[in-house]
């Protein structure tokens, strides 16, 4: 495991011309082995690594040599055992946050190669290798030949930045400071936005002030916070609150700090069942609540396309939150990252 105690300060330097960028394995690719290894979830806080036949794509998919795969904060409740899950997984769920090079492909599939290095849309990214609809994977620019790409969170904060219609010089208030709410406050700052950031956890409230945020709030009091918002605002809100917890008391307070014909956009994932709003005071202020999540792949596609860009043409750095790396071997311990964030943990990688 390489664990970086402090944050990672590199960054990312590429041109902007993407145009039939593709990477492709130099030399004649190796024969691929007729097994591969797979982590099951077999119970709450149980890994099992299987050895498993190679999956072979269907007409229109390829296969993938997964290079790494991001751990989610999605994964964590699977991980604790929440009681609307069943076990064991199948091999390589949940990890969909894979990229790496096609070794495979089938026979009807036109717009991918074998050597191309993409990121994908997959499900069982826990894995040496994962099939991927042909649509659900795109092409990585060569500026981007060494540098991890988990692209599903990738897509999701460009998604959630476009439907969030930040404008130059607004000031914006982000709360949650994970991997998705740091780079959205990179982004929206980069923008030209003046963001303010709010978490509970100290490190997180360090990130931030790196991504650009002017001010980083704790959130210990949500009177506080609203305070300490009113004041950077000029005591009428923000026009924009993004709530990236999934977490009923951070709704309530991102709905309290949206100006009158504001926008509150809903980032965080809320899986685990109801929440309540106050309508009176959404009503009352007239705010556009945007659900920010998307479930069409072809959105999810355009997102890694337009995430790769911004990272070439230096708008997005994921670089330096790519804090802690694991072998596959120790997904339990990424896993538990995930859960405890030690020191400046952000987010866990998991590599083959």
């Amino acid at each position: 495991m390489t664990n970086l105690s402090t944050p990672n300060s590199s960054s990312t330097d590429a041109s902007s011309n993407l145009r039939g960028a593709r990477r492709r394995d130099s030399g004649s690719p190796a024969k691929p082995p007729a097994t591969m290894r797979a982590a099951v979830i077999a119970a709450p806080g149980k890994i099992e690594l299987r050895e498993l036949p190679l999956p072979e794509p269907g007409p229109r998919q390829v296969r993938v040599r997964l290079e790494g795969c991001g751990v989610c904060g999605s994964n964590v409740p699977v991980w604790e055992g929440r009681p609307w899950f069943e076990y064991p997984l199948e091999p390589g769920a949940p990890g969909h946050e894979g990229w790496g090079v096609v070794d495979a492909v089938g026979s009807e599939v036109q717009s991918l190669a074998v050597g191309d290095r993409v990121g994908a849309l997959s499900y069982h990214a826990f894995a040496e290798y994962d099939t991927v609809d042909e649509d659900a994977a795109v092409v990585l620019p060569d500026e981007l030949a060494e540098l991890p790409f988990p692209a599903e969170p990738l897509a999701c904060a460009m998604n959630v930045l476009e439907r969030s219609d930040v404008q130059p010089g607004q000031v914006v208030t982000v709360i949650g400071v994970g991997f998705l709410g740091s780079l959205l406050i990179q982004m929206m700052t980069r923008r030209g936005a003046r963001v303010i950031a709010v978490s509970r956890r100290r490190s997180a409230l360090e990130w931030a002030e790196r991504m650009g945020a002017i001010a980083a709030l704790p959130l210990t009091s949500p009177d506080d916070v609203q305070q300490q918002v009113a004041a950077l605002s000029g005591g009428d809100g923000c026009p924009r609150v993004i709530e990236a917890t999934g977490f009923q008391e951070p709704l309530d307070l991102a709905a309290a700090l949206v100006a009158v014909r504001g926008k509150l956009v809903i980032a965080g994932y809320h899986q685990d069942g109801l929440r309540q709003v106050n309508l009176q005071q959404w009503n009352w202020r007239g705010i556009d609540v945007i659900n920010a999540h998307e479930r069409d792949p072809a959105i999810y596609t355009a997102g890694m396309r337009r995430a790769a860009a911004a990272v070439v043409a230096g708008q997005l750095d994921p670089a330096p939150l790519l804090t802690h790396t694991f072998p596959l071997s120790e997904l339990g311990a990424a896993l538990d990252a995930a859960v405890q964030r030690p020191g400046h943990f952000m987010k866990a990688v998991v590599r083959p």
